[in-house]
């Protein structure tokens, strides 16, 4: 899952003089630090700050509307068939989302 949109490290890039921004992996950004000849990854510090000022990815909000609508989807069919199995799939996925969601930096 991306969890940093392009053009947000490339604003970080483009305001602290940073050139020619690569993104390797999906959450692993190379860049020119400037006076420099050879790229190096952008700080994992910097990462962390521009994750907390923009806040979640439009594949993280997507995930996150889908795991509400199922958890609620799952509460109505529970009380429908009195049965807990619906909950507990969407205890399930809920887990996996959150899982996908964790940003490794």
């Amino acid at each position: 899952m991306q969890h940093f949109h392009d053009e947000w490290i490339q604003e970080w890039c483009d305001l602290n003089g940073w050139t020619d921004l690569v993104r390797e992996r999906y959450n692993s950004y190379w860049a020119f630090p400037p006076n420099c000849v050879m790229p190096e990854p952008i700080p994992q510090k910097v990462m962390r700050l521009i994750k907390s000022e923009k806040g979640l990815s439009h594949s993280e909000q997507k995930l996150s509307l889908a795991t509400v609508a199922i958890t609620v989807l799952a509460l109505v069919f529970t009380c429908l068939w009195m049965s807990p199995m619906p909950l507990i799939l969407a205890f399930g996925f809920s887990a996996i989302s959150f899982a996908k969601m964790e940003c490794e930096i």
